[in-house]
């Protein structure tokens, strides 16, 4: 038998493969990723002393710590880049338990750092390392779990599996917010700040372990195989990173228009609106925040029915529905939220179930955009990308836009992003494998991302 059926062969046997374990391999990640992600940025006020020093009122420690924050959205694109093509080679699971594996250490290799008086500056400076360490791992795992997910979700099924996989995403978040209460409620704010901070990355640490050992046990992606078994037959030499833009030129720019919606509207509706409703004095910061636990949930759930409603009525009626709400529901709900006739509950709910739309389908939405071959580095890089630009920066650009008064600037901004999914719509129509699952779906009948 040659190499090339042999590998065709093992696909054809993973691909009968129970699904169960694809789906844990995919969102046991996504758990671990929005967890690591998060509990850095919950636990940035508890350690920031300990690893950055004090400045004075303790502002400098905190900016410190938030400053490597962002340094770990900048390493994304790199890390889309690096383990994308790892996973473009060498397979899915094998991107994806490298990427979990880096993450777990790099949240250890935090917790152990020694602080700021007993090794100076290089506490800060070990700090910055891994999280840049984190965040090229991080910008590798996104694009691998959407082309896994792609490739091994049973076709009446593929937007469940999209919607559960990417709410591993707010499950992590949940966690986060409940590990930090935890710790609160067991050792208080001092011994937090006392160095009991570090648990909460050796939580993160053993999520990441345990994450490793769920994907070592997933099989490897059928279509993967498939793709490895024409290329051991003499198929076409894969191409370097610019040429595959160059080639799926209106895949890159459908994933840049659908990640500028959803990243957007994720830090916006998710992040920043607690601090947007106190400074038009509707809501106390600390009540709005408690209360996005709540969001959080209905985020999860709508994502969940998002997927349903889309393997049973096709990706392009509800995505027509849910991306074009948003356009102009946004403005009309913070006008609400401004002028007292809508409750901060009510538009914090609402602008969640309009987000959860676009997120409950990112990962396969994306992942048909791509050929095997060029799937994770070609979705990846411009997602991380767009996330980086767009995302990572817009509560610092929220808070540059208050502190001039132009707050009001804030709505109209993220309506114009969020017309990037509806637009995207448009633009996947262009693109050859998109289009073909959209004419297969209609000619089987079955679910997929045009069957009506």
């Amino acid at each position: 038998m040659t190499e090339s059926r042999a590998v065709a062969s093992l696909g054809d046997r993973v691909e009968a493969g129970g699904r169960r374990r694809e789906l844990a391999a995919a969102t046991v990640g996504s758990v671990v990723e929005s967890f690591d992600w998060n509990i850095y940025a919950v636990l940035a006020p508890y350690f920031a002393a300990d690893l950055f020093g004090h400045g004075k009122h303790g502002v400098s420690g905190v900016l410190g710590a938030y400053v490597t924050f962002a340094v770990g959205f900048v390493a994304r694109p790199v890390g889309s880049y690096l383990i994308g093509r790892l996973s473009d080679t060498r397979g899915r699971r094998f991107a994806l338990s490298l990427g979990m594996a880096v993450i777990a250490v790099a949240s250890l290799g935090i917790a152990a750092i020694p602080g700021q008086r007993t090794i100076g500056v290089w506490a800060a400076a070990l700090a910055v390392l891994a999280r840049v360490v984190q965040g090229l791992a991080f910008g590798g795992e996104a694009p691998s779990v959407a082309a896994y997910v792609t490739e091994t979700a049973p076709p009446r099924h593929r937007f469940a599996f999209s919607s559960v996989s990417y709410g591993g995403i707010i499950l992590g978040s949940l966690l986060s917010f409940g590990v930090l209460t935890l710790l609160i409620h067991t050792i208080g704010k001092s011994g937090l700040e006392n160095g009991g901070w570090r648990w909460g990355f050796v939580v993160a640490a053993l999520l990441g372990l345990a994450a490793v050992g769920v994907r070592r046990w997933a099989p490897e992606s059928a279509e993967f195989h498939r793709a490895r078994a024409r290329a051991a037959d003499g198929g076409p030499r894969r191409p370097s990173f610019l040429r595959t833009l160059r080639e799926h030129r209106w895949a890159a720019f459908t994933v840049f228009l659908n990640t500028l919606g959803g990243t957007v509207g994720y830090y916006f509706a998710l992040v920043y609106l607690p601090q947007y409703a106190a400074a038009y004095h509707v809501i106390g910061k600390e009540e709005a925040a408690s209360f996005m636990t709540v969001v959080l949930a209905v985020v999860l759930v709508t994502m969940l029915l998002t997927g349903a409603a889309a393997d049973r009525f096709g990706l392009l009626p509800v995505a027509r529905i849910g991306f074009g709400l948003p356009i102009p529901l946004v403005g009309l709900l913070l006008a609400g939220l401004r002028q007292g006739w809508l409750p901060f509950q009510a538009v914090a709910v609402l602008l969640g179930m309009l987000v959860a739309t676009v997120l409950g389908t990112l990962n396969v939405f994306t992942g048909l955009l791509f050929p095997t071959e060029v799937r994770a580095v070609g979705l990846g890089v411009v997602n991380a990308a767009t996330i980086a630009a767009f995302g990572g920066t817009f509560p610092l650009l929220a808070e540059w836009l208050s502190g001039r008064h132009w707050l009001g600037v804030i709505p109209a901004y993220v309506t114009v992003c969020t017309t990037g999914p509806a637009l995207a719509l448009l633009t996947a129509m262009k693109v050859p494998s998109f289009a073909a699952a959209v004419r297969d779906a209609r000619a089987t009948g079955g679910s997929s991302p045009g069957s009506a």
